[in-house]
């Protein structure tokens, strides 16, 4: 077991957690598939523990200690504020992920780049492919955004010519079972078959009953992959696991910051709510509780998910390294 001076991210809760459910669960290799680097010029927060700027190294030590004593690997996800400068951006990462063979990247675009040199900057760079985000869609509620507004058609047929990825965090109240969302992922990749589109989060399905209603219409697709990304609920990943089959799941923290969080989320009525460690809740629980990490918290889920479909120890291997080795082409 591994023990609290060896990991200053763990308290003592944690690790007793973490020792008791987690040590014996996780494979000796891990592929966080939705993992960011953080530099304060692009996206600056604060943490106790996380440097301000947390580069590759700073980002193997401090996920290291989510999955101590693993192998490590992860894709990173390039995630720019509307007041950041996408270029500076894609050009730290580019420098920071050079000559890092067990790890990949997604350059940030905004719906209003130019294709040719999205084109041009994918290929200089040494991106593996795109990361979008809603808050670049050109309306004010961007929430409520339908995805060729934040995602358009031109680069979903860059990443088709180019055969790459690109991680597709959708928004709208009901998420994956939302008719658009449904309409426009089966579109995409339907008709660009040689990209990779992975639905962040388990498909948003931080309210599993929305992947439950969801996905069974977008069944058949080849090209239609899933991170985990800190959801915490086992029934998103379940949903997936039931109808795709457990190698189209990938595991991904969302660290960092959110998997080296205390706190967790939960669906609630047809939504769901995030709970943070600063929220006047764990004294509601059966004696005052201490949150633990987001990290741990969907660690748990992604077992429980595992265990309760009957996953072998190879197929949990798959889902922590094997899926995304074959996906993003890891040596």
């Amino acid at each position: 077991m591994w023990s609290q001076s060896h990991n200053p991210l763990f308290n003592e809760s944690d690790q007793e957690i973490f020792d008791r459910e987690l040590a014996d669960f996780l494979p000796d290799r891990i592929f966080d598939a939705h993992g960011h680097l953080v530099h304060p010029d692009i996206f600056a927060f604060k943490h106790d523990l996380v440097p301000e700027t947390c580069g590759i190294e700073e980002f193997r030590k401090y996920n290291g200690m989510l999955h101590p004593g693993r192998e490590l690997g992860a894709l990173l996800l390039n995630y720019v504020p509307v007041d950041a400068d996408v270029a500076f951006a894609n050009q730290w990462f580019a420098d920071q992920l050079n000559g890092q063979s067990n790890f990949r990247w997604f350059m940030f675009v905004a719906p209003d780049d130019d294709p040719d040199l999205v084109r041009q900057e994918v290929a200089r760079l040494g991106a593996h492919g795109f990361k979008v985000y809603h808050t670049r869609a050109p309306r004010e509620s961007t929430w409520d955004a339908d995805i060729p507004e934040y995602m358009p058609e031109w680069l979903f047929q860059i990443a088709n010519d180019l055969g790459l990825g690109l991680t597709l965090h959708m928004v709208k109240r009901r998420g994956v079972a939302d008719p658009s969302n449904i309409h426009w992922i089966r579109h995409f990749c339907e008709t660009y078959p040689d990209m990779k589109l992975i639905l962040a989060h388990s498909a948003r399905g931080f309210q599993p009953q929305h992947n439950v209603e969801g996905l069974p219409q977008l069944t058949g697709l080849h090209n239609l992959h899933f991170d985990t990304g800190a959801n915490c609920s086992p029934l998103a990943h379940q949903a997936i696991i039931k109808l795709f089959g457990h190698d189209r799941l990938i595991y991904g923290s969302d660290s960092i910051p959110v998997g080296h969080l205390r706190g967790t989320n939960f669906g609630v009525a047809d939504s769901f709510i995030w709970v943070s460690e600063t929220d006047d809740i764990w004294g509601q629980a059966l004696g005052r509780i201490q949150p633990t990490l987001i990290g741990i918290e969907h660690l748990r889920s992604v077992k429980h998910a595992c265990w309760t479909m009957n996953l072998t120890d190879s197929q949990v291997e798959d889902v922590f390294w094997n899926n995304a080795a074959r996906l993003l082409n890891l040596p």
